[in-house]
């Protein structure tokens, strides 16, 4: 009697192990992302990008020409002689630094609002999503009502206001109507919600830890994404206000470098000819040396305000 079991078992391996395989290999492969490509929406996505970088464009090429190539040349390319350095020079060196000095104006302005604003915004939010008290929810739709308010309809109020406590025409008059921000309040309500477990909180309190030592050692750290979030939102609003600070400051030495660049604007009316009619080279290079610094900053902070918004949109 003759028996076939080695070598059937032998011819079992082989074929078991391809077989284990080949569902891993397909199993691996159904997991790959499939990757969808739509050409209107392509079509669509370039026009958008387009409709956004245009504008830049136009500000980076036309900061390379004289007051004489920016009527003469094409708007959206570079002329036969660019000066970009030369114009660069006069911007910083006209009417002995000022512009440089608008610009610390700015810096100092929106750094102080962005970390005054979401420091506020932290404490408030965290109260609205972890404290409950008579009245919060009313509150807190008074929050969100005015989020829909702009805040051009509050600059007269907020001068008279400013007015009577004789604030105005100094850097407060900019800085502490920006520390109030509605959005941020109710950005930091919402992301310290699930940002920040209350089992956490009460293991705290259980070892003693007082609210407020809650709050600055555990709280905050939690609510860095979205604290970087309401700072690079008010860090944007304050550095391209413009109504707030041309009806609260008098003083050219204290203008941010909106205002400024809106001076050097009107001294240059009259296009190509006019005795201020090279102030229109400055203003364009004026402006793109104004944008630079926001965006190294949005680049620098990118992934913690990606975080903020996706972790505070996603209810776990």
């Amino acid at each position: 009697m003759t028996t076939t079991s080695p070598p059937a078992a032998s011819s079992r391996a082989p074929l078991s192990s391809t077989a284990s395989g080949a569902p891993r290999t397909a199993h691996r492969r159904r997991r790959r992302p499939a990757r969808r490509h739509s050409t209107p929406l392509t079509i669509v996505m370039l026009a958008v990008l387009a409709y956004f970088l245009l504008p830049l464009f136009w500000l980076a090429v036309a900061s390379t020409k004289s007051t004489e190539d920016l009527f003469t040349s094409f708007g959206l390319w570079f002329s036969h002689a660019p000066q970009l350095l030369e114009n660069i020079r006069e911007t910083v060196t006209h009417d002995d630094g000022v512009f440089l000095h608008w610009l610390l104006n700015t810096v100092l302005y929106s750094v102080g609002s962005a970390l005054g604003a979401a420091l506020l915004a932290a404490c408030a939010g965290y109260g609205f999503a972890k404290y409950r008290f008579r009245g919060d929810n009313a509150a807190f739709s008074l929050v969100l009502g005015a989020i829909m308010i702009p805040t051009t309809a509050l600059a007269i109020p907020t001068y008279l206001l400013f007015a009577k406590v004789d604030l105005v025409n100094t850097p407060w008059a900019i800085v502490l109507p920006s520390l109030v921000s509605p959005f941020g309040l109710y950005l930091m309500r919402i992301y310290a919600q699930d940002a920040v477990p209350d089992s956490l909180l009460e293991a705290a309190r259980i070892d003693g830890a007082g609210e407020l030592r809650i709050f600055c050692t555990i709280a905050l750290r939690l609510l860095a994404p979205g604290l970087v979030t309401v700072v690079l939102f008010t860090l944007v609003a304050t550095w391209n206000n413009y109504f707030l600070p041309l009806i609260m400051l008098n003083d050219p030495r204290l203008y941010p470098v909106t205002v400024g660049l809106s001076s050097w604007a009107s001294q240059a009316v009259g296009g190509g000819s006019g005795a201020n009619s090279n102030m229109l080279a400055l203003v364009t290079t004026g402006s793109l040396l104004s944008i630079i610094p926001l965006v190294i900053a949005f680049l620098l902070l990118q992934r913690y305000w990606q975080s903020g918004l996706a972790t505070g949109g996603v209810k776990q």
